[in-house]
């Protein structure tokens, strides 16, 4: 407990204050932004966090595991690999809430391309973008971002993300990681993209837009026209 004393704290009587405390310090919630998708091994959290060194990411690892945010996959191996215990996977909802701050920020400054990038960001980013109450039909949806595979269900007014390709989806949608942050960032339109090849979609036409307007990349798509009814002579 001595290094937990010896820790920086902010000393304050606030709930944010003791969240800050533990997750604060810089690459501690780029961290747990790994383990939302799922365990990593050291040795992947190492190759995803270009920049963070040996040292500060096994000081990290060990503050995240003392406060009950992560546990090791093998308690005997430093580099065994780790994941989020159940306190550590409350951070999902904030995670996401600053995610969303983070691209509308983006949009508003117009700021450029980051260099460093990975696909199994856009899983994290798809579910800080969609929004249930745009929801315009029950259907999924499956992405293939530079091979990684996920999908977005809508049904009942919810949505949910699973990893993995889709059982029956109404469209699937490929891309490289790249045009997917540009997409996501508003950098990029979303007809130039599919235009220009950088997008490639199939299935139903008539899905696009509902998934766009879904992901706040498009406006609201119009109603479907109603038949007109038979009258009887």
């Amino acid at each position: 407990m001595k290094e937990q004393r010896d820790r920086r704290t902010y000393d304050q009587q606030c709930g944010l204050a003791f969240a800050l405390d533990i997750v604060g310090e810089r690459w501690t919630l780029l961290i747990v932004r790994e383990l939302l998708a799922r365990p990593r091994r050291y040795r992947d959290l190492l190759d995803a966090l270009p920049g963070i060194g040996t040292n500060l990411l096994a000081d990290r690892l060990a503050m995240l595991t003392e406060a009950g945010v992560i546990r090791p996959l093998d308690a005997g191996r430093r580099t065994g690999g780790y994941a989020l215990t159940e306190l550590g996977m409350k951070l999902r909802e904030p995670v996401l809430a600053l995610a969303r701050f983070g691209l509308a920020a983006h949009r508003e400054h117009r700021g450029g391309r980051a260099s460093v990038t990975r696909p199994w960001w856009a899983a994290l980013a798809i579910e800080a973008m969609v929004d249930p109450e745009r929801v315009k039909a029950d259907e999924t949806y499956e992405f293939d971002v530079a091979g990684e595979v996920f999908h977005v269900t809508a049904a009942d007014g919810r949505v949910s993300i699973g990893h993995g390709p889709a059982t029956d989806p109404v469209l699937r949608i490929s891309t490289d990681e790249h045009t997917f942050f540009d997409l996501g960032a508003g950098v990029l339109d979303p007809i130039e993209a599919v235009v220009s090849g950088a997008v490639t979609t199939s299935g139903s036409a008539s899905a696009v837009p509902r998934c766009l307007y879904l992901l706040g990349l498009g406006p609201e798509p119009a109603a479907p026209a109603q038949a007109e009814p038979v009258r009887a002579a």
